[in-house]
């Protein structure tokens, strides 16, 4: 059995065809998985689908790139925004106190195992519903805000944390290392994690997992970083529907009858996951039984979830 530790499947690519993107995962022996809000409208649907379906699980979270996000006109706001501290380390301008209230009462449903996906990014997105988006200090300084909000919220109510990273390990990690609580220890992965070493240091410090994805079909620093990474610390994901898998034949990590599968499909779905298993155990020299068995006792664990 394996688990796909995050598949968006509240998001617009897979809307009425939920269902079936999980019975071709269950064919193929995906079992679980944890759906991920990035703000407050797709971690409402992440619940509803943890309702729907036996087997889905929800994580509710505001996404960095959404941290100043305007919920009246939907536009970012970095024109020298200013962070109100003057009641709490909640309230934060641009509705994001509202917001985070939303988060926490969704937290307090029973199939939300996580906080996420949350955390910091440095990246300028090209490909956004913002106008204007940039990137500012000001920008970073209100997504550290919102992240540190959502940490506490993991830490109260002892959800797993979902972390997110883009180029900006230098304003993550002090992060952190400044706020940690050890109740996090095996409760917290860096989703999708940068082969950096500095981010494999601190999670091995601190007992947390590395999610590995598709993209290891195509990096080679991807696939070099995760040779180094302990098996007792990978967890599974697709990131779903996105870093769909190359599926060359000619790559010897592409080895199995996923590949036929997959290079059907126009977004990445959970079903990659057996495949991803399958490049994990050749850049490891292991069995793909060996990658199944510990990175689905590692998800169990992560998310607190019933074997």
């Amino acid at each position: 059995m394996y688990v796909d530790t995050h598949c968006h499947l509240n998001f617009k690519a897979f809307r009425g065809i939920e269902g079936e993107v999980i019975k071709r995962a269950e064919e193929i022996e995906v079992k679980r998985f944890i759906v991920p809000g990035t703000d407050v409208k797709t971690s409402r649907q992440a619940v509803l689908l943890a309702e729907k379906y036996t087997n889905v699980y929800a994580a509710v979270g505001l996404h960095p790139h959404h941290a100043l996000e305007d919920e009246n006109n939907d536009k970012i706001q970095n024109s020298n925004p200013q962070i109100d501290k003057s009641n709490s380390k909640f309230q934060i301008q641009n509705g994001n106190q509202e917001r985070l209230e939303v988060i926490e009462n969704l937290l307090k449903h029973p199939k939300v195992v996580a906080v996420g996906e949350v955390g910091l990014d440095r990246y300028e997105y090209q490909n956004t519903k913002y106008e204007n988006y940039v990137v500012t200090e000001e920008f970073v300084a209100a997504q550290k805000e919102v992240l540190l909000a959502q940490f506490e919220l993991a830490v109260k109510y002892k959800k797993a944390l979902i972390l997110h990273n883009r180029q900006a390990v230098g304003d993550l990690l002090p992060l952190l290392s400044a706020n940690w609580d050890k109740s996090l220890e095996r409760r917290a992965v860096f989703h999708c994690c940068e082969a950096n070493e500095e981010l494999l240091s601190f999670a091995q410090a601190h007992k947390m997992f590395i999610g590995v994805d598709g993209d290891l079909s195509w990096s080679k620093k991807k696939q070099r970083f995760i040779k180094e990474v302990p098996l007792k610390i990978l967890v599974l994901e697709t990131d779903s529907p996105y870093l769909l898998p190359k599926t060359d034949r000619n790559n010897p990590s592409s080895v199995k009858d996923e590949i036929a599968l997959i290079q059907t499909q126009k977004h990445n779905e959970p079903t990659s996951i057996p495949l991803i298993a399958q490049m994990v155990a050749a850049v490891k020299g292991i069995s793909v039984e060996e990658v199944e068995k510990a990175t689905t006792a590692n998800a169990q664990q992560l998310f607190d979830l019933i074997s």
